[in-house]
């Protein structure tokens, strides 16, 4: 399947790789790469590896929806209110954001360096009736192939995950097209992150596998803000998501101490 203009409107999923799909880039982490790799079976399981993330999923949903809504002027107590848009999902895993975002009316590209993740997530929305592109592959080589560009873009918890985080996030940058955007997650590098976004959650409330998460990786917004300092895009936030220990949900929050989100805006 390659990536290319055509590749966004050829839409229906395959439930096993074709040849083609085999990521390549230096973006890539081997190690990140096969640790997801060796848990793709279990992204739909609610109780397994990956539970917190299906938790945490609704808050981040809401965020981009509202936060396209605004820029797009669209109504999103309509159906399919994205519809006509298109969207890519960069590390999309076993494709818990790609699907809902598909149910809004989104064409939905999404692509993740691991093959067994993308063979997870094609089966899973044949099963859904879900038409999404998938295909294991990075961000350079869609750039390389001139894909897109795309109206909204996609990078969840992933710029932690990969081996150059500033030509990573360039990268997806330059696929944003004009009057687009991007949103950025992930998590902040400070001593309250460290307390609880790796030690707690990898070892005490055991939210995550030991080792999901190297702290020295995490990146403050300024970070990210300088790394896009050259790309012609506006950057705001950071927008803090916070998790409620009495209600056991996640909610936007001005606290960015831990989870936070970037958008990147091309006019």
């Amino acid at each position: 399947m390659a990536a290319s203009n055509d590749t966004v409107s050829a839409r229906k999923p395959q439930s096993r790789p074709d040849s083609s799909d085999q990521a390549r880039g230096a973006s890539i982490d081997p190690a990140d790469v096969a640790r997801f790799s060796a848990q793709a079976a279990e992204w739909w399981g609610a109780r397994g590896p990956f539970a917190p993330l299906h938790k945490f999923n609704p808050a981040r949903l809401a965020f981009v929806r509202d936060r396209a809504a605004e820029r797009f002027g669209r109504d999103v107590k309509t159906r399919a209110p994205f519809a006509g848009l298109t969207l890519l999902d960069i590390g999309c895993g076993g494709g818990l954001i790609a699907e809902p975002m598909r149910r809004l009316g989104f064409d939905v590209t999404a692509i993740d360096a691991s093959a067994e993740n993308i063979g997870t997530a094609r089966a899973h929305a044949e099963q859904q009736g879900l038409d999404i592109a998938y295909r294991a592959a990075t961000v350079e080589q869609l750039e390389a192939e001139g894909a897109g560009p795309f109206d909204v873009v996609l990078t969840m918890e992933v710029i932690e995950h990969v081996a150059d985080p500033e030509a990573f996030i360039r990268a997806c940058s330059r696929l944003v097209k004009p009057g687009g955007m991007m949103v950025v997650a992930t998590l902040n590098r400070t001593l309250k992150s460290l307390a609880l976004g790796k030690i707690a959650a990898e070892y005490i409330l055991r939210w995550v596998p030991a080792g999901t998460h190297d702290w020295n990786q995490f990146l403050k917004p300024d970070e990210i803000r300088l790394m896009l300092s050259e790309e012609p895009v506006a950057v705001s936030g950071p927008f803090g998501l916070a998790w409620d220990p009495f209600t056991d949900r996640w909610s936007e929050s001005d606290d960015a101490g831990i989870n936070y989100m970037m958008i990147a805006t091309r006019d």
